[in-house]
């Protein structure tokens, strides 16, 4: 078997691996409603979305530890395994509480998935080619967000909804295959002492109190409530004693010295401010162009294509540049300060609604996220060493979570409090723009950030030597 097809082909397998998990999300959107009329009402639906992003977050870290010990391949076919299982479950649910509990299980299966098979593809490919992988790996990621939405309605409305879940069946099975036979497997560390499971119960414990309060805040619940302030104090108790153990076990599940490099420190604090901004334009957006414009819910959807074959073409391109010199600190840079113009200008435009410059600006931060995500999580896994590859990506898969729902939440209240709970057409237009003028100083606090990454280790030419750092 020739070298190419030697990363090519297990390559495959791992992002078929992710594919179901960054299906998931976008197709079950759309089947929510109908979901809803035959098991329960739209708010006990609620759950079935709470539950896999509670899980997932709350597990990440574990995973990532227990990969590092155990070896990255034998967990990714765990996870993958446990995500079919629960698909299966949630396919075959009688009643709202069986579902949630099954979603649960395979928000725990994602949480594996994602972070173990970004470590996996640092395992496989040559540090000076991670970014052109990782190129690859974000225009799935692209289509995926694109056409899962309208694959969902398809489902919805031509099978059934338990076919929203079903179809990860096959793609699964595809993957666990492919990894079985041709994912090398690096052994992993054992290590000499136990694995720190009461730090793993105390941070999956307060990340789950931190999310829900994200996810109810301003929803469910005001945020003033005794129970948003309840589940706040929690995070915040059980965030103290978790660093407090980790600080003097021998081995602990959340490294502090990890995060105290400034590469994985700085990187993870960038993931988390742009993934929060991306919610401006994957909540709002759609929002936005269906009241302005008249869009239907699929015409929104296909609204935000510039947006995603922006993220396509500078992560791609950006990917060959990393691949040719080795160097890539600029890119978040110059990437985040892109983020920021797309977000003023979508501040702007939304004054005057119109697809075209909803377009233009849609364009303008696509390019600037593509060359920010992929690129920082090329930094740190170059950075650090292989056996700690594991913990390290389930770090910056964390802080993208995190991100996610404090973004999520903070600019949804940022929208209701502008546009209110019954708003009409000029109260949203309203509201967008305040989004948008909150989330380009976001934007560029991350740019600031992105500013201090250090320069890079020098990685190896392909079949050659190592450059110097940029």
């Amino acid at each position: 078997m020739s070298p190419s097809t030697a990363v090519r082909i297990p390559f495959a397998a791992i992002v078929l691996a992710m594919l179901p998990a960054v299906l998931d999300q976008t197709i079950l959107a759309t089947a929510l409603p109908t979901i809803a009329g035959s098991l329960g009402e739209l708010s006990d639906v609620s759950w079935v979305v709470t539950a896999y992003v509670v899980a997932a977050a709350a597990t990440t870290p574990l995973w990532g530890k227990l990969g590092d010990r155990h070896g990255r391949k034998t967990l990714l076919e765990l996870a993958l395994a446990l995500f079919l299982l629960a698909s299966a479950a949630c396919g075959l649910a009688q009643g709202i509480t069986f579902l949630v509990g099954a979603r649960m299980v395979q928000g725990v299966a994602a949480g594996g998935l994602m972070s173990l098979a970004m470590a996996s593809v640092a395992d496989l490919v040559e540090p000076r080619e991670r970014g052109r992988y990782q190129g690859y790996i974000a225009a799935t990621f692209a289509v995926a967000t694109i056409a899962g939405p309208l694959l969902g309605g398809l489902i919805v409305e031509h099978i059934g909804w338990r076919w929203v879940f079903y179809v990860n069946l096959p793609l699964g099975l595809a993957a666990l295959a492919g990894l079985h036979s041709r994912l090398p497997a690096p052994p992993g560390e054992p290590g000499t002492h136990r694995l720190d499971l009461p730090g793993a119960g105390l941070l999956a414990a307060a990340t789950s109190a931190l999310m829900l309060a994200c996810v109810w805040g301003g929803d469910r619940y005001a945020w003033g409530s005794a129970t948003i302030l309840c589940l706040l104090a929690v995070a915040v108790v059980l965030g103290g004693l978790l660093v407090a153990r980790e600080r003097r076990v021998a081995d602990p599940v959340v490294p502090l010295d990890l995060l105290r490099t400034r590469t994985v420190a700085l990187a993870s604090a960038a993931l988390f401010v742009a993934t929060a901004t991306l919610f401006s334009i994957n909540v709002f957006i759609p929002l936005f162009l269906q009241v302005t414009t008249g869009a239907s819910p699929t015409e929104a959807g296909l609204l935000l294509v510039p947006a995603m074959l922006g993220i396509t073409l500078s992560t791609n391109l950006a990917g060959r540049a990393i691949a040719k010199t080795g160097r890539y600190r600029a890119y978040p840079a110059v990437g985040l300060a892109l983020m920021t113009a797309g977000l003023g200008l979508l501040a702007v435009v939304t004054g005057d609604p119109s697809r075209t410059t909803i377009g233009i600006g849609l364009a303008v931060f696509g390019l600037g996220f593509g060359l920010v995500g992929q690129v920082l999580v090329v930094a740190v896994q170059n950075d650090v060493p292989r056996t700690r590859l594991g913990v390290a990506m389930a770090t910056t898969t964390f802080f993208r979570g995190l991100g996610g729902a404090i973004g999520a939440a903070t600019l949804g209240a940022v929208f209701t409090a502008r546009a209110g709970a019954a708003a009409t057409p000029q109260e949203v237009i309203d509201g967008v723009q305040a989004v948008f003028l909150v989330a380009a100083p976001l934007a560029a606090l991350g740019l600031l950030i992105a500013l201090f990454l250090p320069e890079p280790k020098p990685a190896a030419a392909p079949g050659g030597a190592g450059v110097k750092a940029a």
